[in-house]
């Protein structure tokens, strides 16, 4: 009866050695044996698999693409400008065994390799380059970063630079800069617009000379649009041909006058220059005083009264 129970022990302790080697491996994971501590090359796939008790060692490595946020790196750009980025990386593991083998911690190898790589980044960079030519430096940093990540069995998918931080007095540049970009731009558009504008009118006045009772028509055209509003102005349309009789007067004015200082120079230069003589100035008489004069007058005065 003991051999009985002994033969039953022994079949027990089988059976749980037994179902303590069965493992499940998930659909998302790759299983890494260690036999006596050394890796086999064969990797476990998903589903019921069988290791040896007290001899194998399974590790499970998961083959999901992983989403790394890289932190924020302050960095100065090629240009000297202080600026603060982030990014994010997506990888995932193509080869379980290099994975599990070739580096302690593939997550945080490839984390420190992504930090270094961004500030690598900006500091080959322009300001304006992160700001407006992020695919080409997106390409250039997962280039950087999946050139050591290919020995640990990990691959790179894609790494996206997120966010540009910059300092709040360049910020205020850069707005100015948009905003003096922007009033260039309409000046320009405006400018554009006058010389189309003044281009059609030239066409317009050239087919009015050829035709004048096509410039009557626009003055009475005009005075129908001021009309039809309802205002108080008074329009005095003034017919061409006396416009143009004012204007040949304007041209036959200067030409009658430098006709007639042609015709008379030597009055001009009479009537500009003094006359010169020779004869001495005649010396005046000095005057009596006023009291003799007064004196005179009335002692006439009093002769011609006693005569009377």
């Amino acid at each position: 009866m003991s051999t009985n129970i002994v033969l039953g022990l022994i079949v027990m302790i089988t059976v749980l050695l037994a179902v303590s080697g069965i493992r499940v491996v998930n659909q998302v994971e790759r299983g890494v044996v260690f036999r006596f501590g050394r890796a086999q090359r064969e990797v476990r796939q998903p589903g019921l698999t069988f290791l040896i008790p007290v001899v194998d060692r399974m590790r499970k490595v998961n083959v999901q693409i992983v989403t790394m946020p890289v932190p924020t790196q302050e960095g100065i750009t090629r240009d000297n400008v202080s600026v603060q980025v982030d990014a994010v990386a997506y990888f995932r593991v193509e080869e379980p065994l290099r994975a599990a083998i070739a580096v302690q911690n593939y997550l945080f190898a490839i984390e420190q390799v992504a930090q270094t790589s961004l500030r690598s980044i900006i500091g080959k960079s322009d300001l304006d380059d992160l700001l407006s030519n992020r695919e080409e430096l997106n390409k250039g940093l997962a280039l950087m970063i999946d050139s050591p990540a290919l020995g640990w069995g990990v691959h790179i998918d894609r790494v996206e630079i997120k966010d540009v931080h910059l300092p709040n007095p360049m910020q205020r540049s850069i707005a100015r800069q948009a905003e003096a970009e922007r009033e260039r731009r309409a000046r320009v558009i405006t400018a554009d617009g006058e010389f189309q504008a003044a281009r059609k009118l030239a066409d317009a006045s050239a087919i009015m000379t050829e035709s004048p009772g096509a410039l009557q028509l626009r003055l009475l055209q005009t005075v129908v649009e001021v009309a039809a509003e309802k205002t108080s102005t008074l329009v005095m349309p003034l017919p061409v041909e006396l416009l143009r009789f004012f204007e040949r007067s304007a041209r036959n004015a200067p030409a009658g006058e430098a006709a007639e200082q042609a015709a008379s120079p030597s009055e001009r230069q009479s009537e500009v220059q003094p006359a010169v003589t020779d004869s001495a100035t005649p010396e005046l008489a000095p005057s009596r005083p006023s009291f003799e004069r007064s004196a005179t007058e009335s002692a006439a005065e009093g002769g011609a009264s006693r005569t009377t």
